[in-house]
């Protein structure tokens, strides 16, 4: 049984996982406001403890050509364009055949956002996934009640066509235990150009789970940048899948943690098409008795000759107590190929830290100042200014620095 494994059993004894109840709408505005990004997204979708809320949501602004439907407990709702019905049996086809009739599957909050060919879309359209934490209770049988959500996200992105989305996970703070669980499906027709952003700041107590799976056309370009801060346990699994030739993905990944958080980051990027590149980069920064992992993985199928895949982890361990497991791997069958993998970890730069003092800083003003800068490699890499701003603006608030 892997580490992962095993902390996901640890919470799970003793525990009794229910569907989240509807939150009151004023504790979900609340909220709401806090995590908003305001005219800087072209649209807002909100989900409070699993159910969309629409008087929440944002949607008058969305542009012709992209289509949205939303799910709501076996309640279906189209929003802008009413016509998803090919692009719903598409996409249950493409994820493993789920049948978009089968009750259980209507039984589950959902988005699917269909973006027509040639769409142009320069604001990005924020998805929110927040939980108001109910008061902690006890089952019949003595076991902590748990509440739950289960989000599920499917896009495609046709021909031509280049927008950006940005997922928010967010809970109260200090808020008590619950659960997050959600899917991701991403689809990128020819010459399609997604830029993906997945922003975790759960409670403290939360658990977060999350699977994200990528298809990319051919001639394609997708980016995701893959932020973690918050939650007591986190797993996420990032499967990128090169299915048509000359596409290009980007995976960049920022984890911060401290006390006794666990995140876990597995990645594939599965090559098995020709032409095709990609490239990886994910920086931990680890404080007190946190353990974080990452697992990254290309693999080269025998017909995907003339591949590019560079993969690379970096980790700032700031305290002996902090623990970091990196696992790198290439696992190739072809052989016209570049690949490389890497994996880096360790202290502060005491060299650096010495030159800051001596040029009138403190300390601990210098050690906060390179772990900042360390982060800032893949803070600066986001497009959206929305999201860059905001978690500029949370490591300046984590280490005492001013925003600028």
């Amino acid at each position: 049984m892997t580490h992962d494994e095993l902390n996901m059993k640890k919470i799970m004894v003793g525990k009794n996982f229910v569907l989240a109840e509807r939150a009151d709408i004023g504790s979900a505005r609340k909220l709401m406001e806090k995590y908003t990004f305001g005219d800087q997204a072209i649209a807002e979708i909100v989900f409070v403890n699993g159910y969309f809320e629409p008087e929440l949501s944002r949607l008058e602004e969305l542009p012709k050509g992209i289509k949205v439907m939303v799910a709501n407990w076996g309640e279906t709702e189209a929003i802008g364009d009413d016509s998803m019905k090919e692009f719903v049996e598409d996409i249950g086809r493409l994820c493993m055949g789920i049948n978009f009739e089968d009750k259980r599957d209507k039984e589950r909050d959902r988005v699917i956002i269909d973006v027509d060919r040639g769409v142009l879309c320069k604001r990005p359209i924020h998805l929110m996934f927040l939980t108001v934490v109910p008061p902690p209770r006890q089952s019949d049988d003595q076991m902590d009640v748990v509440a739950a959500s289960f989000p599920k996200v499917w896009m495609g992105a046709d021909e031509n066509s280049e927008c950006s989305i940005v997922e928010t996970y967010a809970g109260d703070e200090g808020g008590g235990e619950y659960l997050t669980h959600t899917t991701t499906t991403i689809s990128l027709s020819e010459s399609a150009k997604v830029d993906y952003y997945k922003l975790q700041q759960e409670g403290a107590e939360a658990s977060h789970v999350a699977e994200q799976n990528v298809f990319t056309g051919a001639k394609s370009s997708f980016a995701s940048h893959s932020i973690s801060l918050g939650s007591k346990l986190t797993r996420n699994e990032l499967n990128v899948t090169f299915c048509g030739e000359g596409a290009k993905a980007t995976l960049n990944g920022l984890v911060i943690a401290g006390d006794e958080q666990r995140i876990d980051n597995h990645t594939l990027l599965y090559h098995q098409v020709e032409n095709c590149a990609s490239q990886e980069l994910y920086k931990h920064v680890l404080d007190g008795k946190a353990k974080v992992g990452f697992e990254g993985k290309i693999c080269v199928l025998k017909d995907a000759q003339k591949t590019d895949s560079k993969l690379a982890s970096k980790s700032l361990v700031l305290t002996d107590e902090a623990c970091m497991e990196a696992k790198p791997e290439l696992e190739i069958y072809a052989d016209d190929v570049k690949c490389s993998h890497g994996a880096t970890s360790g202290p502060v730069d005491e060299n650096a830290v010495f030159y800051l003092v001596s040029r009138g800083l403190s300390l601990e003003q210098a050690r906060h100042l390179m772990t900042y800068a360390f982060a800032a490699d893949v803070t600066r890499r986001i497009r959206v200014a929305a999201v860059r701003e905001r978690v500029e603006r949370l490591l300046a608030e984590r280490y005492g620095l001013p925003e600028e």
